[in-house]
């Protein structure tokens, strides 16, 4: 059975009767489970020898499935990066592997997902003459009923998982956007499958990327044209094109390249760096673009301005309407960050930093001349702020809400290193969470807020409380345990956070303190509940300090709090690629807030204080 194909557009397909999912980049795969299970390439080649962990996971679940069987599902098997965006690379080289103990070993380290979002047959029913709404529901209910994901997961090891369907395009893309995914399949609501059909009520949107470069070459084999741009005065190749140019633009620029040439052999005619044009691309695979496609020619760039410098930031997919201002400016000296790799930063790090920042009013820490002068706190926005930044006042100032990733860069141009946010939304009556400050009397010190963490992580542990870690990106570390929103108040909080100190306190009093003169702590660590208050604030998630090290404030997961973690483990050239690496430790935070079991605490501590 060969899949229906989605057609490429240029154009958003928006209106009532369109809908829409996220394109992930795998291999597009049919499951047959039938008598036996069958996963099967768009071109008919079975991958479950290639996918061992698919069919694992099928087969241990069997009991689940078998009241639906026999079925036929479409998906794609995809190595998924985020929520929102699967690795080209990492998929692809599994799907070249051939070794049996080398498939094995990456299918229990680096499980691959099958996502799947039509249904062609279920319990023996065909479903293909169906419209697409109607299948999409059917196979939602199977997956409810099975008690699968019901969304992608990267770090779920369920690894059957349902692709949902949204009816608004903007908000879908947002996310695509700001994760760095593929793109969009638009569907049409009525559209019925239809088996190896490339067709139009299927089309696929794509997250493109757009680089300045110049023409090198001509291939005179196949058509294609050579393109490149400038680091540090040599020439360096990203590769060819041919696709998006009309016919008579093709003709005009092979004409233009034959009359201007510099060599020619029996492959390739080669011109000067003098023709610059403007391409759209996926991504970069292997050193070089992946799709290209003309995009327009540039007769008012020069070919000098095509840089290396230029095409990476480029690639980081910046909004347009965001100007970064002195992007060479030394910011940090040791490790060494520039002003636009700190934006680069911000930009990789927006989807794991932005749901903390989300309807909170911020506070930021400006450092205008880079960490090597004076830093001034700023609440109120500045006048000068442009108008897609949004603003709530609160007591007399009008607080920042970075909701979004251009509010994000924007700040960043002004040099905002810090994220300082409340423990409660602005539409929060009381706190969204309890955070424990564990701030130890020196960076030497920061054993001592190791041990203050594991034996609070013993309490949260013994009363069933989820519990999240960071570093602070300073001294110490925070604690956060989750809360549903408008459940709890900050008095409810202060019974709970007072018992912990208290109980620290008794457990070991030469190393842990709740006096709030300092001059009467000595080397002790203070455990600050009551800074857990309304109108306090704490540095968000992810946010980068003011320290000469470029420390992040760093999410740990808790086998990582040991005698082996220091600060300079978490800088700001390295936090992305730890992500990329191992996860977001707190990636479940939101998940677990309606799930936390605190009310029962809280009762016995009011039943306690009661009984004083």
């Amino acid at each position: 059975m060969k899949p229906m194909l989605p057609s490429l557009t240029f154009k958003i397909p928006e209106g009532e009767d369109w809908l829409y999912e996220v394109k992930y980049d795998g291999f597009r795969a049919i499951l047959h489970w039938g008598k036996e299970i069958a996963l099967e390439s768009r071109n008919g080649k079975p991958l479950l020898d290639l996918f061992p962990e698919i069919r694992a996971f099928l087969e241990a679940n069997k009991h689940i499935f078998e009241p639906f069987l026999p079925f036929s599902l479409d998906g794609e098997l995809v190595f998924l990066e985020n929520a929102y965006k699967a690795h080209f690379g990492r998929i692809q080289v599994r799907g070249r592997m051939r070794s049996e103990r080398r498939i094995a070993e990456k299918a229990a380290s680096s499980p691959c997902h099958l996502l799947l979002f039509d249904a062609l047959i279920l319990k023996g029913r065909n479903l293909v003459t169906n419209d697409y709404l109607s299948r999409k529901l059917e196979l939602s209910a199977f997956f409810k009923q099975c008690g699968l994901p019901l969304q992608p997961d990267e770090k779920n090891n369920q690894l059957v998982q349902f692709l949902p369907y949204f009816n608004d395009f903007q908000s879908i893309w947002e996310k695509v956007v700001l994760y760095d995914g593929e793109g969009i399949v638009a569907k049409q609501e009525k559209n019925k499958w239809e088996e190896g059909k490339r067709t139009s009520l299927w089309l696929k949107y794509k997250n493109w990327k757009y680089v300045s470069c110049f023409i090198t070459a001509y291939e005179k084999s196949n058509g294609y044209f050579y393109a490149g741009v400038y680091e540090d005065e040599k020439i360096y190749s990203i590769g060819q094109f041919i696709f998006g140019l009309k016919p008579d633009e093709k003709k005009a620029l092979f004409q233009t390249m034959k009359d201007n040439k510099t060599d020619e052999d029996r492959q390739f005619i080669y011109v000067e760096p003098a023709i610059c044009v403007e391409l759209k691309y996926l991504e970069i695979y292997e050193e070089q673009m992946r799709e290209p496609h003309f995009h327009q020619f540039r007769f008012d760039l020069k070919p000098e301005s095509c840089t290396m410098d230029q095409f990476i930031q480029q690639q980081k997919n910046l909004p347009p309407d965001i100007e970064i201002t002195h992007p060479d400016k030394p910011l940090w000296k040791v490790p060494s960050v520039q002003k636009m790799e700190f934006i680069y930063y911000l930009r990789e790090i927006s989807p794991y930093m932005l749901p903390f920042l989300k309807d909170r009013l911020l506070t930021v820490i400006r450092y205008p001349h880079g960490i090597f002068g004076e830093p001034f706190y700023q609440k109120n926005c500045p006048e000068y702020a442009p108008d897609f930044v949004k603003t709530k006042m609160a007591e007399g100032i009008n607080y920042i809400v970075c909701n979004e990733l251009k509010t994000l860069l924007w700040l960043g141009n002004q040099l905002a290193f810090e994220y300082h946010i409340p423990f409660q939304t602005m539409n929060s009556d009381g706190p969204s969470e309890i955070v424990f400050d564990l701030d130890p009397p020196s960076r030497d010190a920061l054993p001592l807020a190791i041990k203050a963490a594991l034996l609070i992580k013993e309490v949260l542990d013994h009363l069933e409380l989820v519990s999240f870690i960071k570093t602070s990106g300073n001294k110490g570390l925070q604690i956060y345990i989750p809360l549903p929103e408008n459940t709890y108040s900050y008095e409810d909080t202060r019974l709970f956070t007072s018992f912990i100190a208290e109980y620290l306190v008794s457990r070991d009093p030469d190393s842990f303190t709740i006096e709030r003169m300092k001059k009467n702590r000595g080397t002790r660590l203070y455990v600050d509940y009551i800074q857990h208050a309304e109108g306090k604030t704490i540095i968000a998630p992810y946010s980068a300090r003011g320290t000469k090290e470029a420390t992040v404030a760093a999410p740990l997961y808790w086998e990582e709090v040991n005698e082996k973690l220091t600060m300079d483990l978490f800088q700001i050239p390295s936090l992305f690629k730890r992500i990329k690496s191992i996860g977001d430790p707190f990636q479940t935070f939101f998940e677990v807030k309606e799930k936390q079991k605190f009310t029962p605490v809280l009762d016995f501590l009011k039943t306690k204080n009661q009984t004083k």
